[in-house]
């Protein structure tokens, strides 16, 4: 069980874990299985693993009230939280095939590589929002609590709604938070026109589309909704997944909207955690491999300097 004190947060130095041995070329989505594995087992913390040619980690909550794949601060912070605790709750994919041996119903933020719980891991922790660093490095207000799983209700042709989530709202701030999915989802072009704003804001025929289907679907969602509610949008994704990044540059470059398209942001969770408490930073790296980013290009100015210098320092992974 994790505690405040906890030797495996407090006292694993930067370097140890980044002397974690991990075999060169595998993807990104098999490192962080590995980094769960290893962590679990080292630690005697509760997990499962599932079955199939890519099988994934599943931490679970220990008769102590602990988690192995939160962060101890954040998920004593979370199961305090109503609405945060509520994440909890959805369960996994492969919950219903789980081996007879599973004493606990997987839930979708339990596995090793959820972004999910990436994403809570770092915003539900005591000392992010209270950073001034952090603020600053996101533009959002003092005193701001996330919104997971927020619903933008982005408008449709004929008056009607949108139903689909967004993964975090701060401030005047939306946010799509990615790991190791393959990519942003695909939709169908009839899909898609249902939103009344979309010739407004893209050059519809440049979208990126795959094999009849438009691609980067989120982010087309994600665009949107920050039109309409005249906020931000910003992607949270990892360095080691450039393919992502690239995505995201090629919808950017779709936006009309001057105005909008300044408000069309990426951060790099390697850049966030720069700005991180310690022990969280920590944390992150011994069980994700998030290295904090010497430096980091405001979010602000990201779309400029990013365009004008290139993704080639992101070391790839194999997770499209």
């Amino acid at each position: 069980m994790f505690s405040y004190s906890s030797p495996i947060i407090e006292t694993v130095s930067i370097v140890e874990q980044s002397n974690f041995d991990i075999p060169a070329g595998i993807s990104l989505r098999s490192e962080l299985n590995l980094r769960g594995l290893r962590f679990a087992s080292a630690h005697g913390l509760l997990h499962e693993c599932t079955d199939g040619q890519f099988p994934s980690i599943i931490f679970g909550r220990d008769d102590n009230g602990g988690h192995g794949n939160f962060h101890p601060r954040t998920y004593e912070r979370i199961c305090r939280n109503q609405e945060w605790s509520k994440r909890l709750e959805k369960a996994h994919t492969a919950s219903k095939r789980a081996r007879v041996r599973a004493n606990w119903q997987w839930k979708e933020l339990d596995c090793a590589n959820s972004s999910d719980a990436l994403l809570m891991n770092i915003f539900c922790h005591p000392e992010v929002m209270t950073s001034a660093g952090v603020r600053a490095m996101l533009g959002i207000a003092p005193d701001e609590v996330p919104a997971f799983g927020f619903k933008p209700r982005t408008p449709l042709r004929g008056g009607k709604r949108d139903n689909t989530e967004i993964d975090m709202r701060i401030d005047n701030l939306l946010v799509e938070a990615k790991l190791t999915e393959a990519d942003f989802q695909s939709a169908r072009f009839e899909l898609i026109c249902r939103y009344r704003d979309l010739e407004a804001v893209f050059d519809v025929p440049e979208l990126p589309v795959r094999n009849g289907k438009h691609t980067c679907y989120q982010l087309i969602r994600g665009t949107l909704a920050a039109y309409a509610m005249e906020c931000s949008f910003c992607v949270f994704c990892d360095a080691r997944r450039p393919d992502l990044i690239e995505a995201w540059y090629k919808v950017m470059r779709t936006v009309h909207l001057f105005e909008l398209r300044c408000r069309l942001k990426l951060l790099t969770w390697q850049e966030l955690a720069a700005a991180l408490p310690e022990g969280l930073q920590q944390f992150l790296l011994t069980k994700y491999g998030i290295l904090p980013a010497q430096s980091y290009v405001p979010i602000f100015d990201a779309f400029a300097v990013r365009s004008q210098a290139g993704i080639a320092s992101f070391r790839p992974h194999n997770d499209a």
